[in-house]
């Protein structure tokens, strides 16, 4: 499979826009330091003469991308500048309105080849996705890629970095350009604009830490790196009722199918029964602090809490067990967890340590993020939503996405990164109840 870049271009605000530095809070600084690559399919249009495709303008013209989004950078401005070094070499975004990174290219490729069974993977993030240097400053913030594929449909390849937003903020970015796109006035698209003021996640003075924090410990993700590959498994209804029947009643269905996922990978993997498995929690902050954080904060609010449990007890008790446990390290996420998260996180950065920012868990561990309830398909820039919506890549063995199935005869997704070797196997435990 071969891509051909066509144009490549920065587009700048089409407004000016604040010229300043934006200050990063602990939970921006703790994220990995890596553009997070998405990738949304649009199959190509109907035939001519349904009268569904317009005669003057074609399929994906960039022209009207590129409009939109330098109309989209004037709310979001930060995204136009570029990553700084402040004082004492904390990281900053100088906010420039240097522009963001704009590429069209053209593939030998058709929607099939690609997308009817995707798989996330380095190839699918080379061909689709433009890449930028991402760990040290300056770098770019935002990058997107129209890719017009030889079957006449497009695949649009964002990569923006993650200091930068995190999922939620990533949707309010992707709504305003797709709607700036669809010929959406501006007061429509964005009332309330984003808010990028950070410092309301500023650590106390003195720091006081009333909790512990192990998953912000380095020490947790001592793993090495190993090979492994990405598959995306469909959880049909009937798959999903029998998860959640095993459950308490009410159990939310991210702590369901994590539940589940945890099992199959401590099936798949072999691991000692006596041996202490962990997953990663990641969870929105944004109504959970007292006051609450707007709606529109643009930024990283999602703080991570840890669930270790025994092999054993992940094995034999009953999947409610399980999922219990995952739902009270989700539900003791607080006002005042997160401002111990915060807290402790700035001792960290005074001693000089870093919070571990990467993926490379131990092989007892899993990281499982939830993309419910996200409108990731409500990207229609004016020719339909798209078909599909994932990550291009995985960075990571043992990381995982819940999210809605794009076929509607399924309920849920789940994306999941793990060693070739062990792939039958976690498929036998985790479609076993079928």
């Amino acid at each position: 499979m071969k891509v051909e870049v066509v144009e490549e271009t920065l587009v700048a605000p089409s407004e000016p826009t604040p010229r300043r530095t934006l200050w990063l809070s602990n939970l921006d600084l703790a994220v990995p330091k890596t553009h997070t690559p998405l990738v949304y399919y649009y199959p190509a249009p109907p035939a001519a003469g349904d009268g569904r495709e317009s005669e003057t303008e074609p399929f994906f013209a960039p022209a009207r991308l590129r409009e939109a989004l330098a109309r989209a950078l004037v709310p979001f401005y930060p995204l136009a500048g570029r990553m700084a070094a402040g004082p004492g070499g904390r990281l900053e975004i100088d906010c420039s309105g240097e522009g963001a990174l704009f590429v069209v290219a053209r593939a030998d490729f058709t929607g099939d080849d690609m997308f009817r069974d995707f798989e996330p993977s380095p190839e699918a993030r080379r061909l689709l996705v433009p890449f930028a240097a991402s760990g040290d400053p300056p770098c770019l913030l935002a990058m997107v890629q129209v890719t017009f594929l030889k079957c006449g449909g497009v695949a649009v390849g964002t990569g923006m970095h993650h200091v930068t937003m995190d999922g939620a903020g990533a949707i309010q970015f992707i709504r305003t350009w797709t709607s700036l796109a669809r010929g959406l006035d501006a007061e429509s698209v964005y009332p309330s604009p984003p808010t990028h003021d950070r410092t309301v996640l500023r650590a106390r003075s003195p720091p006081h830490v009333t909790s512990e924090h192990p998953v912000y410990s380095p020490s947790n993700l001592n793993g090495l790196p190993r090979p492994f590959v990405t598959r995306v498994y469909a959880v049909p209804p009937k798959l999903l009722a029998g998860i959640k029947s095993s459950c308490a009643p009410g159990v939310s269905t991210y702590c369901a199918v994590t539940a589940h996922l945890w099992r199959a990978m401590c099936v798949a993997r072999g691991l000692a029964g006596d041996a202490e498995s962990r997953l990663r929690v990641p969870a929105n902050i944004r109504s959970r602090l007292r006051p609450q954080l707007p709606a529109t904060y643009f930024g990283n609010a999602i703080v991570r809490d840890l669930v270790t449990v025994r092999v054993g007890d992940v094995l034999s008790q009953p999947l409610g067990f399980v999922a219990e446990r995952i739902k009270r390290a989700v539900a003791r996420v607080d006002d005042a967890f997160v401002r111990s998260v915060i807290d402790y996180l700035e001792l960290e950065s005074e001693k000089g340590s870093q919070a571990a920012r990467g993926q490379f868990m131990p092989e007892t561990d899993l990281w499982v993020v939830s993309w419910l309830g996200m409108p990731m398909s409500d990207a229609d820039f004016g020719w339909g939503a798209p078909k599909f919506v994932a990550p291009a890549q995985m960075f990571g063995s043992g990381t995982g996405y819940i999210m809605q199935a794009p076929d509607k005869d399924d309920a849920v997704s789940v994306l999941f990164a793990l060693e070739p070797e062990y792939l039958q196997c976690f498929e036998k435990a985790f479609y076993g109840n079928e």
